[in-house]
């Protein structure tokens, strides 16, 4: 029933599409300082092929540096989405549903693991326009359909933590996003074509800290699960409140925000009070088209309502690649490593590290994963390891994709992955030694714009 429904909310999403022309010569020429960026042959080959839109945050980088909220990505990071022009605006929507069957702890090796049929979604508009000689306004809007096909729980995923359902914590399962996941607004003035100033409003929206958020990098496009470090490197993607100000030289970036530090609630349909009780910074550095790095750090005041009187410092510091080749292939990978401190007492380390390598209609992917994870994390009874017990976690998934159609600009994928876990050996008589979590899955999403 939960399925049927998102298939019905699929098909309002992509019929409007269906008579769309999207050809390029209805995309208007770039802006001039847009067309001077970078004058390399493979450059240029790039801009034949992606229609001509800017930067969300500046009129003189090309638009594939787009990352989740004010974020970047590496030039060369691949596009999907459909996109209209009308009058001066230009139009984007993009998105990815996952209708698959989920088993964690497939030989039942300890007493944590789940199964169940569910589907990860999320859906992605945005448009943009310039303002006079220098000025570009953007706006953004992302929605989640995760409450509505999986319910208030989510969905099964080991040692995955973070907040509530039912006033109990979500322990072994990945909570499911808001509704609204981002509505913002942004506008940027052009000082010269190496600098920019610019502000950014979310209710929701994405702070200053962390890399782009896992929903939208390119190396953790086929996989629909979340980090098990999602928590300490970048939950604050749906942030109910986000003021957030910013400046560009050449191919640095320095930013600050201001933002509400409680995480989403249970009530997966409304609107959080803001607060703007917490701060965040970030330096970004794309030093070639190639790569982005950014290293940030943030305040969060009382993120978890379960635990109002604890703060949090985070900090993050990551580096995505992306690599295109002209017959098609291309490589995406990122390594992210993100720390969370509360007090002497408690602070705890995570590191991802992902690639996918598409070649043809073939894509195969992998993650590495290491988290510590805190007695209270977890959720174990009181005084049954100790308060300040941390746990290390560690979680390789090897995954295939296929391309089997594409249809109206929407392509349909199929894939499998698998994930071994291993853990510390006090936690073996609840998740047993190894675990391991399969999943298959259908995937829908834009095609590639080329």
């Amino acid at each position: 029933m939960k399925t049927s429904a998102l298939l019905s909310l699929l098909s309002l999403w992509t019929a409007p599409l269906l008579a769309q022309d999207h050809q390029h010569h209805q995309m208007p020429a770039m802006d001039t300082t847009m067309q001077q960026h970078d004058q390399t042959s493979h450059s240029l080959m790039l801009r034949h092929e992606m229609p001509a839109m800017s930067h969300a945050y500046s009129r003189s980088l090309p638009m594939t540096r787009n990352g989740s909220g004010t974020s970047w990505l590496p030039d060369e990071s691949p596009m999907y989405g459909y996109m209209q022009h009308k009058g001066k605006w230009m139009f984007m929507e993009h998105g990815n549903v996952f209708l698959r069957y989920n088993s964690q702890d497939v030989f039942n090796k300890g007493s944590r693991g789940g199964s169940q049929w569910d589907a990860p979604n999320w859906f992605m508009g945005m448009g943009q326009r310039t303002v006079g000689r220098n000025g570009l306004f953007h706006f953004s809007a992302m929605l989640s359909f995760d409450a509505l096909v999986m319910g208030g729980s989510g969905y099964p995923l080991l040692f995955q933590s973070g907040e509530t359902w039912e006033g109990k914590p979500l322990v072994d399962r990945q909570h499911p996003h808001d509704l609204f996941a981002e509505l913002s607004i942004g506008y940027t003035h052009r000082i010269n074509k190496d600098m920019d100033v610019f502000g950014y409003i979310g209710y929701p929206g994405e702070p200053a800290i962390g890399g782009t958020a896992f929903m939208h990098r390119p190396s953790a496009m086929y996989n629909p699960d979340a980090p098990l470090g999602h928590h300490w490197q970048d939950a604050t993607h749906i942030t109910f409140g986000v003021a957030t100000a910013g400046f560009r030289y050449k191919k640095f970036k320095i930013e600050a925000s201001s933002f509400t530090g409680r995480e989403p609630d249970e009530n997966r349909y409304n609107f959080d009070k803001p607060r703007f009780d917490s701060w965040s910074a970030r330096l970004s550095y794309n030093p070639t088209r190639n790569l982005a790095l950014q290293v940030s750090q943030g305040y969060i005041k009382s993120p978890e309502s379960l635990h109002p009187e604890e703060n949090i410092y985070r900090t993050t510091a990551s580096a995505i690649h992306a690599k295109q080749w002209r017959n098609g292939k291309m490589l995406n990978s990122a390594i992210i490593w993100g720390y969370n401190r509360v007090d002497a007492n408690h602070q705890e380390h995570s590191l991802l590290a992902e690639s996918a390598f598409t070649f043809g209609k073939n894509a195969v992917y992998g993650k590495y994963e290491f988290v510590q994870k805190s007695a209270e994390e977890l959720n174990f009874p009181e005084g049954m390891f100790g308060h300040d017990a941390r746990f290390p976690v560690n979680a390789v998934t090897l995954g295939y994709s296929r391309h089997l159609l594409t249809w109206a600009k929407t392509m349909l994928s199929a894939g499998v992955q698998g994930t071994l876990y291993s853990a510390d050996q006090r936690l073996h008589s609840l998740y047993g030694t190894t675990p391991i979590a399969a999943e298959a899955y259908l995937r829908i999403n834009p095609a590639r714009m080329r």
